[in-house]
């Protein structure tokens, strides 16, 4: 127990991060809700609309809601500009916003809806303005309602708030899902934790100023604001104070992998003087584009992915030929920078357990086509999506009785226990050797290269300083090396930190920090 509160304790920056942006989602909200509900209270088709909206974007999975506002905000580029963010606070903010809306607003309009109309009629009998019945009458009387739903908002919000990990905002989702991806549940219990904590505490403040208001007790009210601002003037302290804006950003898809090379390269670069930030859990697609426009400067990815998902190429030449295609084609779209190798292929490949394939005589993918109509194959949640696997099922001539998305770690949980036959397994996991996993044998060729590379977006391609300091990390990484660094993460016993098993890698690989 101790080892998870040590855990939350060590949030600072995370908590920090989401206590602003959920803070700046529910300003935000409130300000576009109030007028909204001013409105709807004396119009009824406004009210159904502005209700039946807030209704509708609640029934949008916050995920998804997330998710979304990165291509809108991509193409608004070409009206705002290359500036606009396109990944992290921003695109969270406004989706967050959104999210927040219903409760603020529909409590407001039953509010304005139910306010007593002889006080009403008195207000404008002794000769009010529509201005002044708001803020002397209306305003006050409505206020512990509108409060009660800016706390439904709030606590909706901090939860949230966690998945937008998955857009690069850094908050207390980051522990949470770095620690679903290594089975690590002392991350999980701690981001759990410290959310929840936040939301009780936002909420009892909250209703502090509601009861305030309410019995019409300003010490209750102001004291209760007064904690608000004081716990945001913190967080602002803990987020920006002797921050600077020269920081590196190195970003990292959703797996264990990523994450231990993020960390890597971030621990070499602040041996350098650099100050990093890292932006975790991103999507294939997300990360390639945030690395293309500058909104991360460093990422790791791979030679078959960007061939075929952004360059979309189905045409597999020899590893040299692809590597200086993909080179070429990321200076002339994008001005992303091709450092080099790791050193290491982390490749797709159809896994099954050895017993199995064995006992079924099953030892290539042309294998499973008269087979697989009786089995279940699994895969990350965008395995399904991407065009590698239409090109291995139509190679092939593949179909499955079912199909199944794991996160990548249990993927492998699901391979053991039976609710999946075969998964698409990456080869430079180490879960594959420690499970007695078999990689089916590929003759058709239909699976490309997987070369790990570095990824320069192209200011930090230019800093010649960032760059030297990146060159020992040139084919310094066998994929030994990286299925053992790989596996200390993601084993069930003496888990080791993404940080940890960074630096023992590094080690190992004999490019460890001076």
């Amino acid at each position: 127990m101790s080892e998870i509160w040590t855990t939350v304790f060590g949030l600072g920056d995370k908590f920090a991060a989401h206590v602003l942006l959920s803070a700046a989602a529910i300003a935000l909200g409130i300000s576009v809700a109030l007028p909204l509900a001013i409105w709807a209270s004396r119009s009824p088709p406004v009210a159904r609309a502005t209700l039946g909206f807030a209704s509708l974007i609640q029934t949008i999975p916050a995920l998804a809601l997330l998710a979304l506002f990165f291509p809108i905000l991509l193409s608004l580029r070409s009206v705002f500009g290359e500036g606009l963010p396109t990944l992290g606070f921003l695109p969270a903010l406004l989706a967050l916003s959104l999210y927040a809306l219903l409760p603020i607003l529909r409590n407001a309009v039953t509010a304005q809806a139910n306010l007593d109309p002889g006080v009403l009629e008195a207000a404008d009998g002794v000769g009010m303005t529509f201005w002044q019945r708001l803020r002397l009458v209306e305003g006050p009387l409505s206020a512990p309602y509108i409060m009660a739903g800016i706390r439904t908002a709030a606590v909706w919000t901090i939860g949230a708030a966690t998945l937008s990990t998955t857009i690069g905002q850094p908050g207390l989702g980051d522990p949470i899902f770095a620690g679903l991806q290594t089975q690590n549940w002392v991350l999980v219990l701690a981001g759990c934790l410290a959310s929840a904590g936040l939301a009780l505490v936002a909420d009892a403040l909250l209703g502090t100023i509601e009861k305030g208001l309410a019995s019409r007790r300003r010490v209750l009210t102001f004291g209760g604001f007064a904690a608000v601002l004081l716990g945001i003037g913190a967080a602002l302290f803990v987020q920006f104070g002797g921050s600077r804006d020269d920081r590196i950003v190195i970003g990292a898809k959703g797996f264990s992998e990523q994450y231990i090379l993020a960390r890597l390269i971030g621990q070499r670069l602040e041996a350098e003087g650099y100050e990093v930030d890292y932006r975790d859990g991103l999507g294939s697609a997300v990360a390639h584009q945030a690395v293309s426009n500058g909104a991360i400067d460093i990422l790791i990815d791979y030679t078959g992915t960007i061939w075929t998902n952004q360059m979309g190429r189905s045409d597999n030449p020899d590893r040299d030929a692809m590597l200086a295609e993909i080179t070429k084609w990321e200076a002339a779209t994008s001005g992303v920078r091709v450092l080099g190798r790791l050193g290491f292929e982390n490749a797709y490949g159809l896994a099954m357990r050895r017993d199995r394939a064995d006992r079924e005589g099953i030892e290539s993918i042309g294998d499973l086509a008269s087979r697989g109509q009786a089995m279940t194959i699994g895969g990350d949640p965008e395995f399904f999506e991407r065009p590698e696997w239409v090109a291995v099922r139509n190679a092939y001539g593949l179909r499955f009785a079912a199909r199944r998305n794991f996160s990548p770690t249990f993927m492998y949980n699901a391979l053991q226990s039976g609710e999946a036959d075969v998964i698409g397994a990456y080869t430079s996991d180490g879960r594959i050797a420690a499970d007695d996993l078999v990689i089916l044998k590929d003759p058709e060729g239909a699976f490309p290269n997987y070369d790990a590379i570095i990824l320069l977006a192209p200011e930090a391609g230019s800093d010649a300083n960032l760059t030297s300091a990146m060159q020992a990390l040139i084919d310094a990484i066998d994929v030994s090396m990286m299925r053992e660094a790989n596996l200390s993460v993601d084993r069930e016993e003496d888990k080791l930190s993404f940080d940890e098993a960074a630096r023992r890698l590094a080690e190992s690989a004999g490019i460890a920090p001076d």
